[in-house]
């Protein structure tokens, strides 16, 4: 390894035992020497994403977590247990993405040292990350790496829930849970290209955030006459595509059934309703519940899961290079991302902490700075 560069640092593991024991626990680990063209990156940003607290925690409740020394210790439920077979006693590392500053590298990368950068991949809630330099995203100077921190899962999942749209021929879309860092990025992004959108939400608090920033169809689902307001905004927009972050309960179905009702009436009756196909991709698990489907929208219509990754494969490479170059030129803008707080890296071992980040609601996201607690 490079004189000076570091050869050990902290990294944040996620275990679940064969015997359904949680421990949560921050170790030194040695860092492998970067190889031809690899990088060492000190990690100086990186948000707590819904994503990384279902690898953090598993379906253990956080409020339940105990100290156990210096690691938080709980317990995952027989039933949830067969979920994580393949997972069992292998100490996993959190957070899938963040920023820092290159300090070492290997021949080939030299010229990065020194240079800050965003990363996607893993193993993020650490002192540092050996990566590939070809994968890195240098952050422009205006950018601070606390904004470069979350450039990837948020901005190109919304961005690609507008490019999907338009792959399998919507035109407009719905969003739930659409307060989040991610539903007012999709707000910016479908007012700037034009795309009508409808935004769901659980408050008016909520509504008014969304009207500030310029959306125009914001419902709230707490209202005894939701599905009546939902389907007047589908009518107006034509949307026929949702992306659902919520998952458990009835509103993937609700938001098919205001499609339905949408559609201009039938020349001639049929059980089967329209034949306009509507869709809704679920991609959070805000409610862990089971999805409840009342089928009341005839037989054209579609319910399935959407992960970035897949959705990626998908759209392509010229997709994808282009959503990249867009993230980048609109980092201080469309895709601003805020937090509640920001914390060192051994404050994710902080029962409190957990327990705030856990609730996955609008103002709780966290950013963790490693070097706020980085041993010198």
């Amino acid at each position: 390894m490079p004189e000076h560069a570091p050869t050990t640092g902290r990294s944040l593991r996620s275990l679940i035992t064969s015997d359904g024991e949680l421990r949560l626990s921050l170790s030194e680990q040695p860092l492998p020497e970067p190889g031809d063209g690899q990088v060492v990156v000190a990690v100086e940003a990186s948000p707590i994403n819904p994503s990384d607290l279902g690898v953090l925690l598993g379906a253990a409740d956080p409020r339940e977590l105990v100290a156990d020394g210096e690691d938080l210790a709980g317990r995952i439920g027989p039933a949830a247990l067969p979920l994580y077979r393949d997972r069992l006693d292998k100490p996993l590392p959190v957070g899938n993405e963040g920023a820092g500053t290159v300090v070492a590298a290997g021949a080939g990368a030299e010229s990065m040292i020194g240079k800050r950068v965003a990363l996607f991949g893993g193993s993020m809630w650490a002192d540092y990350r050996v990566a590939d330099a070809g994968a890195l995203v240098e952050l422009p100077g205006d950018v601070s790496t606390a904004e470069g921190a979350a450039l990837f899962i948020n901005p190109l999942t919304a961005l690609s829930m507008v490019e999907t749209m338009r792959a399998e021929g919507h035109t407009a879309l719905v969003h739930t849970a659409a307060a989040s860092n991610l539903g007012r990025m999709l707000v910016r992004i479908c007012a700037a290209d034009g795309v009508g959108l409808v935004n769901v939400v659980r408050s008016d608090e909520q509504v008014q955030v969304l009207r500030d920033i310029g959306a125009t169809h914001v419902v709230n689902s707490s209202l005894p006459d939701f599905a009546d307001r939902l389907t007047e905004a589908i009518s107006d927009t034509g949307a026929t595509l949702g992306f659902d972050a919520v998952g458990g309960g009835s509103l993937a179905g609700d938001i098919l059934t205001a499609m339905e009702r949408a559609q201009p009436p039938l020349s001639t009756w049929t059980p089967y309703g329209s034949t306009t196909h509507k869709q809704v991709y679920i991609y959070g698990s805000l409610d862990f519940g089971p999805t409840v489907i009342e089928r009341r929208f005839g037989l054209t219509w579609g319910l399935g899961g959407y992960l970035l990754t897949n959705a990626l494969g998908r759209l392509g490479g010229e997709a994808i290079g282009r959503m990249r170059a867009r993230v980048l030129a609109e980092a201080k803008t469309t895709f601003h991302s805020s937090y509640a707080e920001t914390i060192g890296l051994a404050g994710v071992l902080d029962q409190a902490t957990l327990s705030v980040c856990s609730r996955r609601s609008t103002g709780t996201k966290y950013l963790i700075d490693p070097s706020r607690d980085r041993p010198r």
